[in-house]
C-alpha cells in the first residue's frame, strides 16, 4: 500500500516511523511532501522514505493521502491535489477545525474523507488518536487507516461531534500535563531536590500513574482514594489543589480549547 503525507513536520515523522517500525507499511511504499527542504532531507535520511517537493505527485501517487499541514494551508493544499484526487484514494485530516463536510464541498463529494485527531506522544509510539469518516468512506476505508495509526499508539473511532472535545482531552493536552510536570520539578527543585532528578520523579510518575488507570481500569478518584491517608501528607496537598481551583482551572482550559477549535 502506497501512503503520501503532504506535510513532513514533526508530527508526521512521527506517524511515518511507527507505521514503519510497526511493520505495516515499508520504508519505499511511504512518499512525503514539504516545502521546506531541510524537513524533507531530515525525513529522507532518518526514515529511507521518497520524498518530493510536489504536492501533487504525493496526492496522485498514494492510496492514503495524509494532510499533515497546519489549518491555514488546508485551502491552499486542497486547490492544488484535487483534480489529482480519484475515487478510490482515501484522504485523512489531522487538524483541528476541518469538518467532514468543509472537507467534502473542498475536494468534491464523491471523495472518501476520514477525519482524525491524533497527539504528539505518536513520536515515542503512545499517541491517541481519534477517528470519523464521511459517507463515502467505508468501514472497511476506516479500518484500515486506525490499523495504520495502531502503529504509533490507540486509536478510537467517535461520533464527529466529539472531535472538538477529542483536540481538547488528547490533541491540546499534552501540553498542559507538560505543564504540570514542570511544576512537579519545580516544587521539588524548591525544596531542594536538583531539577534533573525532579524532572525524572515527576515524569516517571505521572507516566506510572497514567499506566495504573489504564491497566487497573479503576476510577481516577478510587486511585486517588488509595493515595490519601486519613491525616496525611497527600490529602493535604489535595485540600490545597481544590482550594485554588486545580481541577476547575483544567476544565476551564479545555473548554477554551474546544471553543477556539469550533471558530478554525
Amino acid at each position: 500500500m502506497k501512503i503520501g503525507f503532504i506535510g513532513c513536520g514533526n508530527m508526521a515523522k512521527a506517524m511515518m516511523g511507527g507505521m514503519i517500525s510497526s511493520g505495516l507499511v515499508k520504508n519505499d511504499e511511504v512518499i512525503a511532501s514539504d516545502a521546506y527542504a531541510p524537513m524533507l532531507e531530515n525525513a529522507k535520511k532518518d526514515l529511507n522514505i521518497n520524498v518530493t517537493n510536489d504536492n501533487k505527485l504525493v496526492a496522485s501517487q498514494s492510496e492514503v493521502v495524509v494532510l499533515a499541514v497546519k489549518p491555514h494551508f488546508y485551502d491552499t493544499v486542497i486547490n492544488e491535489i484535487a483534480s489529482v484526487i480519484n475515487e478510490n484514494t482515501i484522504i485523512v485530516s489531522i487538524a483541528p477545525g476541518q469538518s467532514l463536510e468543509k472537507l467534502s464541498k473542498q475536494f468534491g463529494n464523491n471523495t472518501k474523507i476520514i477525519r482524525t485527531m491524533p497527539n504528539t506522544p505518536a513520536m515515542v509510539c503512545e499517541g491517541m488518536t481519534a477517528a470519523c469518516r464521511n459517507d463515502i468512506a467505508t468501514d472497511a476505508d476506516l479500518e484500515k487507516v486506525c490499523s495504520l495509526f495502531n502503529g504509533f499508539g490507540k486509536t478510537s473511532v467517535v461520533k464527529e461531534s466529539m472531535m472538538d472535545a477529542v483536540v481538547s482531552v488528547s490533541g491540546s493536552s499534552p501540553a498542559y500535563v507538560y505543564m504540570f510536570i514542570e511544576a512537579l520539578a519545580d516544587g521539588a527543585v524548591l525544596d531542594g531536590m536538583p531539577r534533573d532528578m525532579a524532572y525524572q520523579f515527576a515524569a516517571q510518575t505521572v507516566y506510572g500513574s497514567a499506566k495504573m488507570v489504564m491497566e487497573t481500569k479503576m476510577h481516577p478518584g478510587a486511585l486517588k482514594d488509595m493515595v490519601c491517608s486519613p491525616g496525611g501528607t497527600t490529602i493535604e496537598a489535595v485540600r490545597v489543589l481544590e482550594k485554588t481551583g486545580f481541577r476547575s482551572s483544567v476544565m476551564e482550559a479545555m473548554s477554551a480549547c474546544v471553543k477556539k477549535a469550533r471558530s478554525m
